[in-house]
Formats: C-alpha cells, structure tokens, sequence
C-alpha cells in the first residue's frame, strides 16, 4: 500500500464539491481511500484518525486544502492525484454557460420578483450575507452555522423589524409551499403546519405524517439554537403567527431540541392563544396529555399521531412486529461475548439523537454524549465512552466540511472505529433520505457494516445494528430499494427512531438481566 497526502495552501473549495471530488477519487484504479477537505482542526483531527496526519499536515491552515490518497502502489496514488487536480480544476456544472450573479444585490435585480434567500456560505461571512438579504426586503433561509449567538439576535431582531422570517442559522430544513429547502422529504402537500427549532426533527414528523396518509402545509425552521435564552425563540414565535393565520393550516405542530425553560413557557403561553389545536413535542420533557388546545407528546412519533388524531385520522403508524423484534433480540444474544455491554449512537441527525438520548435515559444510568453537559459530557467527541450516543452533525464535525446526510465518509469511519472496540453490543443508526441528502446512503453504509462485522468477527464478537431510516415513498433514494439494501445485509431496519431506541433498550435490559 502506498499513502500520499499533498496541500495546496490557501485553495478554499466548497465542502460539498470536496465531498464529490473525494468519492470519484475512490473510484480511481487501485485507491482504497481518498480524502479531499480543508484543513481546519476537526479535518486534522479526522485524518489522524485514518491515520493520514503527516507533521506537514498538523501545520496547515484552515484555508488550507488536503488530499490524502492510499492506493495499491505508488504510481496508482500519483494518478489519482493527478485526477484530483482535474477534477478541482473543472468548472461546477451548474455554471458553465449561465450568467450567475456574484451578490445578493445582483441576484434581486436579476429577480425582483424573489422573496426568498437561501444562503450555505462559511459561517464566518453568513451574519453578513443574511443581513444584507434582509436589508433588501428577503426573507432568509440560513443554512449556514457557526454563527454567534449575538449575531443570530441581532440578524432575527433586524427580520422582525423589516416584518420578514430569518429561518436559522444552522436551519436544516423547511417546506414551504410545497418545496422543499435544506434536507427535505417528498412530503405529501396537506393541513398540518410545523414550526420546529429541529431539522431533522421536522424531517420525522413530517415523513411520518406522509405514512400516515396526511401532508403538510407548511414546516418552518427557525434553526436549532432559537429557543435558548438568548434567542428567546424570535423566529418560533413569527411562526406561530404565520401558521394561525393561515387559511391552508388546521393543525400546528411545534418541536424543538431541548428548550430554555423560560422560552419554553412563552411559547406555551402564545401556543395557548391560538385559535387551533397545537401539538407540542418538546425532546426532553417528560409531558403529555392535553391541556385546552395543547397536545404534548414524547416522542417524534407521537407526535405525528396526534397530530393525525386532531385531524381526524386513526391509521397507525407502520411497525415492526413482534416476532421481527424478538427474533432480532434472541438472535444478537448470539454469539455475544460478556465484555459486550455497550451501545453506541451514530446519528447524522441532531434531534434524533436528542430523542434516542433521552429515552436511553430510561433504560440505563448514563449516556455520555456531545449533545450532554456535565458528568456525562464527551470530554473528546472522536473517542466513545461505555454507553455513547453521538450527534456527527455538530459544529465539530461539519466545520470546513460537508454535513454527514451528505458525506457519510466520517460516520463510516467511525462505525470502523467502534467495530473494534470489543466492548460495544450493539450499533444504533439513523439513515436520513431525501432532497439534498446521499443519493444511495444504505448502499455505503451496508458495506461499511459488511467490514465492521469483520473486524468483530476476527475477534469472536457479533455486532448486531439496528437503524432507523428517516423518509417517505417519494424520496428520490427509493425508501423501499434502501430498507431492502439494509435487511439484505442483515441489519434490523425501524420505521421510526422511536421504535429503534425502544428496541435497543429492551436488548440493553437483557444484557443486564
């Protein structure tokens, strides 16, 4: 084998273009792995983690581009660097032969109908490019993060203002009228509204209700950190207004990763004004039942059942049935050897992983997570430790490079990773389709599975995984064609994360019986 890693200082690239350059890399003669990306410290620290840090490479800067190569011999990796430089020398597809404005105030004369911006730029020039969209009358769709809590303020104090919606930073998804932005799900269009502080959240609710035979009118992202106290839910609460007045919305749907307690109590108050039923599902607190026109629920799944309730509906949502659910359990015991008590989390969405974090919590006396604080706070967000459930979206994992709904390369690796921890029992994942997310995500994660299994296997372990796949039967993944890629590989697929958290605690219990 031979290993090749060169940098080309001060050369920025899009980390979605890196991602793509990366995967036909892999598919050059001989290569075994290749890693296109920007060289900011969390980069560094995942090619240490491949084992492709050089000392030349720890020293680069953030601006920095790396390629790191491992073929079959030298010639091979020399080619296949070759064939980066090709492919970073192309011109994007998109804008060959198009006039394409280079500002915000190019692209509105170019449009002045438009009324909308959708900004994914460095989260060092978003507070910039978000206001200017706002001083032009837009509203913003902000997909970009590490963004200050004091500028996300001052941009959602500017947007109600000028009476416009700022949707983020670090806004994941949102649906409206009937399109979808960010990572989004072919969603039935219908009478249910969503405000949600939770990307992938709204993603659960809104494919679950699709299952259930309904749709939504609209789900606006309000970014995950609005209802913290120093947002105090700005964009939430336009929402709400938004989804009373309109004529097309009978039932609100309000989710959230866990809230400020202070901001939660406002948005309850607001919710309790509305002239409509509200359903609540705030990750984290224990409530349910109802209370006036309040419905609170635990889980996402629920969730979308009450919200199907209060329209009227009674199907339930898909399951797996007994028997699949035993025979999994009886089947992971086997094969099992004692030191395997461990579970570990590997979501690519933020809310799933809140929710599977705090249902754990009934089942076992600690997860260490980076979404926690405190005793069970990961001091080193690469490394596991006992019970772990992690969060790959975060700002430590996706600075400088692609979102793990896109780029699935550092979750594999990290699937690898635990493989070989002869401690861990069981393997919990989420597999998120839809517009903007991997266009064959299970086809990668199968085989990925296929070589941790092996890695168990050389040491006499088992390593059963269950993973729940967030989507519907329009998604362009075909949700069908992906489930079928999963079982054929032997890995127990959930119909929603609540039912695979469930499960993996009831395999938990049987370890500690």
């Amino acid at each position: 084998m031979a290993s090749r890693l060169i940098i080309r200082p001060r050369e920025y690239h899009d980390s979605v273009r890196l991602m793509r350059v990366s995967e036909a890399l892999r598919h050059e003669e001989g290569v075994t792995e290749a890693i296109a990306m920007m060289a900011t410290p969390n980069n560094r620290k995942i090619l240490a983690t491949s084992g492709l840090l050089t000392p030349q490479a720890s020293a680069a800067n953030p601006d920095d581009l790396i390629i790191a190569i491992v073929a079959d011999t030298e010639a091979l990796a020399e080619q296949a660097l070759e064939a980066a430089t090709r492919l970073l020398a192309q011109k994007p597809q998109n804008a060959q032969g198009t006039l394409q404005p280079r500002s915000l105030d190019a692209a509105v004369t170019m449009q002045p109908q438009a009324n909308l911006a959708c900004i994914s730029v460095p989260g060092t020039y978003a507070y910039r490019e978000a206001k200017r969209a706002l001083e032009l009358g837009l509203n913003v769709f902000l997909f970009s993060d590490n963004v200050s809590l004091e500028d996300e303020r001052s941009l959602k104090e500017l947007a109600a203002a000028k009476n416009r919606l700022l949707m983020g930073p670090d806004c994941g998804t949102a649906l409206i009228n009937g399109a979808g932005i960010g990572f989004a799900n072919a969603v039935a269009r219908g009478r249910v509204g969503i405000v949600a502080a939770s990307g992938t959240g709204t993603q659960e609710i809104s494919s679950l209700l699709d299952w259930l035979g309904l749709g939504v009118s609209q789900a606006i992202g309000t970014g995950g950190r609005d209802l913290k106290q120093e947002i105090g839910g700005l964009s939430m609460l336009q929402g709400l207004h938004i989804l009373a007045q309109d004529s097309n919305t009978d039932v609100i749907v309000v989710t959230s990763k866990p809230p400020s307690p202070t901001v939660a109590k406002k948005i309850l108050a607001t919710c309790a004004t509305l002239p409509k039923p509200v359903i609540i599902n705030f990750i984290g607190q224990g409530a349910t039942g109802s209370e006036g026109n309040l419905t609170f629920t635990r889980t996402l799944a629920e969730t979308a059942l009450a919200a199907a309730q209060a329209m009227g509906a009674s199907t339930p949502l898909p399951a797996l049935d007994t028997a699949t659910q035993d025979g999994f359990l009886q089947n992971s015991l086997q094969g099992r050897k004692p030191e395997q008590r461990y579970l570990r989390g590997l979501y690519a969405g933020g809310t799933l992983c809140y929710e599977a974090l705090f249902l754990l919590k009934d089942v076992v006396n600690g997860v260490y997570s980076n979404l926690e604080h405190g005793a069970y706070a990961l001091t080193d967000p690469f490394t596991s430790k006992e019970h772990t459930v992690i969060d790959l979206g975060e700002d430590a994992y996706t600075e400088g490079r692609a979102h793990p709904m896109i780029d699935p390369l550092l979750r594999n690796q990290r699937i690898l990773h635990e493989a070989q921890d002869p401690q861990v029992a069981l393997l919990l994942i989420d597999l998120v389709l839809g517009y903007g997310a991997h266009a064959n995500p299970a086809a990668l994660l199968a085989e990925t599975i296929a070589q941790a299994r092996a890695l168990a296997d050389a040491q006499g372990r088992n390593l059963p995984v269950i993973v729940t796949i967030c989507g519907t039967r329009a998604d362009p993944q075909d949700y069908a064609l992906q489930a079928a890629t999963l079982e054929k590989a032997d890995i127990l697929v959930a119909r929603n994360n609540a039912e695979a958290v469930t499960l993996a605690g009831r395999y938990l219990r049987m370890l500690h019986d």
